[in-house]
């Protein structure tokens, strides 16, 4: 009980989904809606992340410490990716405008709440501070600056940054024959 993640049998009892082997939860990190939340093998979530609603996790992920994931549509991680420290994902996002009042407080008659799922491709990196939108595709091997702002989607094996979130150049795929070597000596 004195470890920093939650063992086995208290991850069973929190009631996700599904999970896998070798999930390391930290026990300072906040989970809303467990039954919604799918965990592969060898999935880490560091101290004072947020996992809300919808979200489904591949194997080999690493959610560093203070990121926040709200999962109202869904949000999926695909193998070999990763959030760095302060990241946050929305896959909803309330109607600023003026037209409607904001909160999750307020009955849905008087909001207008939009959004969509949220793909984080496989070998995907999301730098430190950044926000990703709701509806939007982080292609296989795109890699995400720091302290950007994704408002669309990222092509495969890009790199991108800033506010809004543009091309800068283009990603080595070196790490597919690694992980392909790294399972392979599983």
């Amino acid at each position: 009980m004195n470890s920093t993640f939650y063992s086995e049998s208290e991850l069973d009892s929190i009631g996700f989904k599904t999970y896998g082997k070798n999930v390391l939860i930290s026990r300072k990190a906040s989970i809303y809606s467990p039954e919604l939340i799918s965990l592969g093998n060898s999935v880490r979530i560091d101290d004072f992340c947020i996992l809300s609603g919808n979200i489904t996790f591949g194997s080999y992920i690493h959610v560093s410490a203070y990121s926040a994931l709200y999962g109202k549509y869904g949000i999926v991680f695909q193998d070999f990716s990763g959030l760095s420290p302060r990241c946050t994902i929305f896959s909803a996002t309330d109607d600023f405008g003026g037209e409607f009042l904001i909160n999750p407080m307020i009955s849905d008659e008087f909001r207008s709440v939009t959004g969509g799922e949220v793909v984080i491709g496989k070998f995907v990196q999301v730098g430190s501070g950044s926000v990703v939108m709701p509806n939007i595709i982080l292609n296989e091997g795109a890699a995400i600056a720091a302290m950007s702002f994704v408002n669309r989607s990222i092509e495969e094996w890009t790199i991108a940054g800033g506010i809004p979130a543009k091309m800068i150049k283009a990603r080595t795929k070196g790490m597919i024959a690694k992980a392909d070597r790294f399972t392979s000596n599983l």
